[in-house]
Order: C-alpha cells, then structure tokens, then sequence
C-alpha cells in the first residue's frame, strides 16, 4: 500500500562511496521533511541500511539550519555509508521494523546497487500491505545512472579531474627530458563520464590529456603505443588518463593481467593497477620512463574542487523526494531533466526504480572521438555547466632561442 496520505516519521540513510555533496542532500531532505506536519520526526539511519535491523538510529530533528548548512558542504556521509545488499528476507524484516516505530517514510541515498536496495524495501512494503513510500536520492561521480542527466557528485569529481589533469600535465611537461609520460587512473566503474571529465580544461593540443581511454572502448596495446609514440615525437611528453576498468577486446581488465580479481558485496570487481600496467608496457616496449598517479578516494571529495551548481542540484534533489514521498510516490529516484534551450537549468521528476537498479548509463559514441582518443565538443558542451566557472587556464611562456657563446 502506498499513499499520498501517510502520517509518520522518515529515515534517510546514505550509502555507497561517498561524494563532496552526499551530505547536500541529506540536508535538503531534513530541512524539507521538517517543513510538513505529516511528518511526525526525521530519523537518520547509521551507515545506511545496516543501520536499521540494528537499531542503530538517531533523531535529527532538532538539527539547527546553521547545522545543516555545515553539514551539506561537508565531504564523505554524515550518517556513515555502507555497501551492503540485501536479500528479501532482510528487506521483509526492515519494513517490519519500520512498522513498529510507525516509519512511513524512507529516503536513501546512493547510486546503482543503493536504488536495488531501496527497490526490494518497497517490494516488501507492497507485499506485507505496509504504507511506506520508499525513494531513492542519486549519488555517483560515477554519473551512470540511467534516466537523469546526471548525478550529484559528478559535477564536483568532474571538476577536480579536469583541474588535477591540467596541473599534472603541465608538470609533465617541464619533466619531460626525464619522464616524458604520465599515466592518470581515474574512476568511473564501467562508464566513461569521470575519464572524459579530464579533457575539460583542455584549450589546445599541447594541453593535458593528450590522449584519453574510457571503459566503453576496448583497450588496444598496438593503437595506445601509436598515439603515445606520436604525442612523443610532436610534443616531446605525454599524459594519458584511463579508467581503472578499462578492458580489452575480450572484455579482461587491464589491471587484472597477472593478479586475482576480488569482488564487493554486490559482486562489482574491485580494479586498481591498469596505469601501472601501462607503465610497464611503455618501459617494455618503447623504452621510454614512464610515471603513473592514483588520485583514488580524493577524487570524490576534494573540498576544493566543490562545484557550487552540484551542492545546489544535491540539496534540491533531497527536497525533491521529500515532496514527492509526501505526494504519495514510492519505489522511485529523483532524476533531473536538463532544460532545453538558453540558460543552464534543470528540472525535477521521478522514475521508478526498477528502470535503474542495477543498470548503468554508459557514455554516449557522440560524446567521444576514438580515432584520437579524446572527447568531443558536444561532452564538453554537456558538462562544463555541470563543474562550475574557474578551470584552470595554465599559462607558458613566449620564449625565443637565445645562444650562449662558448
């Protein structure tokens, strides 16, 4: 049973790797779920589902505004996350618990595998006749979800991609007489969005990257050898960025050539080791001295390179599914809709989760130019709204040959 008419308290919960503005939203859903008589207290679930057959929960309705500010430009999850997947019977046991402490409202946060966990609480509510309006708020750097534009948390790991990228090219650039190539691993799971993201600040062919490899194209040793060669031989360096699932044509990972793979809760490998990899094929096979670097988890929360417009799109998606569970909307994520026309904007809606539970929105062919490995005009058209004015705009200097006498 699902109802516009539900009475009781909410409980969001947040979970899967964090993000710079996964706390934007947690604030937005508090301050909003506060503003309705209908809602009877806000509970927020520690480390997200796990949080609850625990009883792990506590009670931020008293949380001041100024608190919540705070909180929303915070890195990583206030609450505490998790990535835990749960099975029906757990699901069955969570709504029973939602129904002795009159819970009529769940809010999570979170991406892929978080929207499949929402999805099976509200079977279970269905199936036990429990009104309990379930949503999803989106979450990923990894911007794969299907159905929305894009996800909160993009915008700020785009931009802190684009920014590291255009300061390690130039740094590889000045060393080049040493080590003349540079391998950047990003992250971005099976979809080529955060990789893409690191051409944004790109102004010219001597700019970093100078060649880019996302997941959706099969990795070739014989054309990455080509173009790092010829970056090479016409600029004397080269930076490359790979996505850390990069594949070959067979679909093997790059960074499991001659390791173990190890898999997570919800089955998704666990890969780390392709610019490695890449460094030891260039070392290999051209003879050239190359240097790889891991941004890793900084990626996903680095307070610098917060993107305004992505903490205003966070909070606004957490008040959006607010009003929409009050509106009686269940088994759903918020998605954004991008305006058409003039100014940047977005609009809010709704889509079931069973669309996006364990699906993935893959970057677009039109996005990305494979015969030079770099993204197109329409991506940057795409996501420089999403990461905010300011990226870094590298000078060099006009130099003219001057010959020492000896």
């Amino acid at each position: 049973m699902v109802g516009d008419g539900l009475e009781g308290r909410l409980i969001v919960g947040q979970s899967g790797g964090c993000t710079h503005v996964m706390n934007a939203s947690l604030s937005g859903i508090v301050s909003e779920a506060r503003r309705s008589a209908r809602v009877t207290a806000v509970w927020g679930a520690r480390h997200g589902i796990e949080g609850v057959p625990s009883g792990n929960v506590v009670n931020l309705s008293g949380e001041s505004e100024e608190s919540l500010r705070r909180i929303g430009r915070t890195p990583a999850a206030a609450l505490g996350s998790c990535r835990r997947k749960i099975n029906d019977s757990e699901a069955a046991a969570a709504v029973e618990r939602f129904r002795k402490n009159n819970v009529r409202f769940f809010i999570y946060i979170g991406g892929n595998d978080s929207a499949d966990t929402a999805h099976r609480l509200a079977l279970a509510a269905r199936r036990a006749d429990y009104g309990l309006n379930v949503l999803c708020v989106p979450k990923t750097i990894d911007n794969d979800l299907p159905l929305t534009d894009h996800s909160p948390g993009y915008g700020s790991a785009a931009r802190f991609i684009a920014s590291a990228t255009a300061d390690v090219g130039m740094e590889t650039e000045a060393m080049r007489t040493c080590e003349p190539v540079k391998i950047l691993e990003v992250k971005g799971r099976n979809a080529g969005w955060l990789a893409a993201a690191s051409a944004l600040a790109k102004r010219s062919e001597r700019d970093a990257p100078q060649l880019v490899w996302p997941p959706e194209i099969p990795f070739s040793e014989e054309k990455f050898l080509r173009l790092v060669q010829r970056s090479l031989r016409e600029l004397g360096y080269c930076l490359a960025v790979v996505a850390e699932t990069v594949r070959d044509a067979k679909g093997r990972p790059v960074a499991l050539r001659g390791r173990r793979p190890t898999t997570d809760a919800f089955g998704h490998p666990r890969l780390a080791g392709a610019a490695e990899y890449l460094c030891e094929l260039l070392k290999e096979k051209l003879g050239v001295r190359a240097r790889f670097d891991l941004p890793g988890s900084i990626q996903r929360m680095s307070s610098a390179h917060l993107s305004e417009v992505d903490l205003k799109e966070a909070r606004a998606c957490g008040a959006w599914a607010v009003r929409f569970a009050l509106r009686g909307s269940s088994d759903g994520m918020i998605v954004m809709r991008r305006r058409r026309g003039g100014k940047y904007g977005v609009e809010f809606g709704c889509a079931p989760l069973s669309r996006i539970a364990n699906s993935e929105k893959k970057l677009p062919a039109g996005f990305f130019n494979c015969r030079i490995m770099l993204p197109t005009t329409a991506f940057r058209r795409y996501a420089l709204p999403l990461v905010g004015a300011g990226l870094p705009d590298h000078a060099r200097l006009r130099t003219a040959p001057v010959w020492l006498r000896i």
